[in-house]
């Protein structure tokens, strides 16, 4: 039955036209596109302007990159993406780069978000997504890692802005803290006379008084 209509159609095109099928199938296509193709210039122009628009009201401009200087890690967490207002970082080997411009990668729902607000080096150079690895301790890392690392640090220089770096924070033992007062103490107690007189005396012996009474 469709071979009998496609027949049928065929000898009605050649004997309308003039034409053979495949050269009217031609002509019509041409009409086709020069149709969109004028109406894109003045019918559609309107449509065209809609859909850029569009983009305009949801892509807003990115504000300049702010220098933050120097920040913790804690602080560093503000700027993750949660906040539409505030600027997306992220940090390498303690450098802190804007990747606002990365958001569909780096931002809330991107295959990378987790790396946001962190230092992720250690994950970037295993290409973890471990929340053990977002972290920027690159010790115990090998060779092969390492240039890996190296790697991502020069693709953050080369296409990221540096707004600042992350403060290291060096704990303070308890010996480092304590041995100090004592030193100074048990100086100022040899400088200063004794308050108690006799009683301080007597529990301190030299080793001559010592030696005398062993006699």
């Amino acid at each position: 039955m469709a071979l009998e209509l496609w027949e049928t159609l065929k000898e009605a095109i050649t004997a309308y036209t003039g034409l053979s099928p495949a050269t009217f199938f031609t002509v019509v296509a041409l009409g086709l596109a020069a149709y969109y193709v004028i109406s894109g210039f003045f019918g559609g122009s309107d449509h065209h302007q809609h859909v850029p628009r569009q983009y305009e009201e949801q892509m807003q401009p990115l504000p300049p990159p702010v220098q933050l200087g120097e920040v913790t890690e804690e602080e560093l967490k503000q700027y993750d993406g949660t906040d539409s207002k505030k600027p997306l970082l992220m940090a390498i080997k303690g450098q802190i780069y804007d990747v606002s411009q990365s958001r569909m990668f780096y931002g809330p729902g991107g295959p990378y978000a987790l790396f946001a607000g962190k230092d992720a080096s250690r994950a970037l150079a295993k290409m973890s997504f471990e929340d053990k690895d977002l972290t920027g301790d690159v010790s115990g890392l090998g060779p092969f890692e390492l240039e890996a690392l190296q790697d991502w640090e020069y693709k953050f220089m080369s296409k990221y802005v540096k707004v600042g770096t992350i403060k290291k924070t060096v704990p303070v033992t308890d010996g480092t803290s304590t041995s100090e007062p004592a030193a100074e103490a048990t100086e100022s107690d040899a400088s200063k006379p004794a308050e108690d007189g006799p009683a301080v005396t007597a529990h301190v012996e030299t080793p001559a008084v010592a030696e005398s009474k062993e006699e």
